[in-house]
């Protein structure tokens, strides 16, 4: 890994050097769990019958496309017309339910691409990079594989890295993670969490080491709440609000902007709207050094009411999801996209 990292930091300082100079570029840049964005067809090497035209879901292809135009619109929407330049998704099946998100969706007019590479998960569902062609070029991508040592048969999601290069000619690393959820049980599973931030925060500081100043971005379903351990204690990542200096090696996770705000969220429990989708950033992105940096240092949640309804029992409003228990409902996802604006001058 950290020869890797070597190699394809010295090819981002070279490709800075040789930037374009010219005008500000706004970019989004957004995270955004699908929540079960299986193809139809059957995967005779994973758990995926359920989302088959057969299987408990009955998913045929008019529910598929219904969902791949579905968010296509929450990515158009969220832009205004002018889509994310890099959108990092969880829980896609394959590479063809991204290319028929790419190429037959209404995306197809933006130029996007996308990274993906399959992970050990027995359900199938990975994490994926998309980004715009004319936007953003991909200098690395990797799978990073996260194995527990206290159970090492578990199939677990990898995380995805990518070094990616922006208008400007600065370098973005990305690390989009998807955490084990708490399914099962939430003390049960605190030590697999825990583990997958000790991989990321490694990974961070590989590419520190080998560059102090680089910009990294982690993003994801971390299936944990800023506050908690796997956040504060293993990842390391701090309060951007209790800080007046934003140190170059030391991480700030934007989402808690939102941690004192009364029932403000990407996901709702209950009755509880919380962050579990993250932003997390190093402090090169915040503190003005940089060509790139976040816009107001600010993270936000796209609650557009096209993505929520009702919630007639716990009240307020909830997220518009593909399916109400067994029940198809046609909508979107169980999670609200999050992004930042990062300005690449």
């Amino acid at each position: 890994m950290k020869s890797k990292i070597l190699a394809i930091s010295l090819c981002a300082l070279l490709c800075g050097r040789v930037a374009a100079q010219g005008t500000s570029d706004t970019l989004l840049v957004a995270f955004y769990n699908v929540e079960n964005l299986f193809h139809p067809t059957d995967d005779s090497l994973t758990a995926d019958d359920d989302f088959t035209p057969e299987g408990s879901y009955h998913w045929g292809y008019k529910r598929y496309y219904r969902k791949v135009s579905n968010i296509a619109k929450v990515l158009i929407a969220m832009g205004r017309g002018n889509p994310p330049a890099i959108v990092g998704v969880a829980e896609i099946e394959n590479d063809r339910v991204l290319h028929d998100l790419c190429r037959r969706s209404p995306l197809q007019s933006f130029g996007y691409r996308f990274v993906h590479h399959d992970s050990p998960d027995r359900r199938g569902v990975d994490v994926a990079l998309l980004y715009r062609d004319s936007l953003v070029t991909v200098l690395h991508e990797e799978a990073v594989p996260v194995v527990f040592p206290f159970e090492p048969d578990t199939r677990n999601r990898d995380l995805l890295y990518v070094l990616a290069r922006l208008p400007c000619g600065d370098s973005l690393h990305i690390i989009v993670n998807h955490w084990t959820s708490r399914f099962g049980g939430y003390a049960a599973t605190i030590p697999k969490r825990n583990y997958y931030a000790d991989v990321a925060r490694h990974l961070v500081d590989s590419i520190l080491t080998l560059n102090p100043t680089a910009n990294v971005l982690l993003m994801g379903d971390f299936n944990d709440y800023p506050t908690d351990e796997s956040m504060e204690k293993h990842l390391r990542a701090q309060n951007p609000l209790k800080s007046t200096a934003f140190a170059e090696d030391t991480l700030f996770n934007l989402m808690y902007h939102f941690v004192a705000q009364n029932n403000v969220g990407s996901h709702k429990h209950e009755d509880f709207w919380g962050c579990l989708d993250q932003l997390i950033v190093t402090g090169r992105l915040l503190n003005g050094h940089g060509r790139l940096q976040i816009a107001n240092g600010m993270p936000h949640v796209f609650d557009a009411d096209f993505l929520l309804v009702p919630d007639e029992k716990y009240g307020g409003v909830k997220n518009y999801r593909t399916f109400l228990g067994p029940r198809y409902v046609g909508g979107f996802a169980d999670h609200l996209p999050v992004y930042v604006r990062i300005v690449c001058d």
